[in-house]
């Protein structure tokens, strides 16, 4: 297990989750087509909504102080908790960070959860795959959907899962 701390984001870390929305938003423009604004931004609606509207929760993952990555969980108030937006740095992928930093992200908010990613993207569907079954077995599914207002895209792929408040850190 990696040495990640996990904690929730707050308008102070607004530089730091832009920067790294900023890397976030580069790894996926290659798989939804998406070019940078003429002032090289990305679209940042979900960061501004992650930091002020209710029923979000931003976390900020660090090790050593530094941060690697980020979490944004959405629909806090409704059924079925969202994984908005989920990332880690390149340079600390594969030492299991993701995983650790998921699992603390989902055992604060028991319930149902759904996560989307695409099937272009190979790592994603690997790592999700892998981390619904570390967190819940086989008992999880896996579906298509079209992409909201992008017919131009290949339908994002949703796993979904239920964590209750049985299940413990590390399980």
């Amino acid at each position: 297990m990696s040495d990640v701390t996990v904690r929730p984001a707050t308008a102070e870390d607004r530089p730091v989750l832009e920067r790294l929305w900023l890397m976030f938003r580069h790894d996926l423009s290659g798989f939804m087509g998406v070019l940078p604004n003429p002032d090289g931004t990305f679209r940042s609606d979900r960061l501004d909504s992650a930091l002020t509207e209710a029923g979000w929760a931003p976390y900020l993952f660090l090790r050593d102080e530094r941060p690697v990555g980020f979490a944004f969980v959405r629909s806090l108030d409704g059924p079925t908790r969202v994984l908005n937006s989920f990332f880690v740095v390149r340079g600390a992928r594969r030492e299991g960070i993701g995983l650790t930093a998921l699992r603390a992200v989902v055992l604060r908010h028991p319930g149902r959860w759904e996560i989307a990613f695409q099937y272009d993207n190979e790592p994603a569907v690997r790592f999700w795959r892998r981390a619904a079954t570390e967190l819940v077995g086989e008992a999880w599914s896996e579906e298509t959907r079209p992409v909201p207002d992008r017919p131009d895209l290949a339908p994002d792929v949703w796993i979904s899962f239920r964590v209750g408040p049985g299940v413990k850190d590390g399980a």
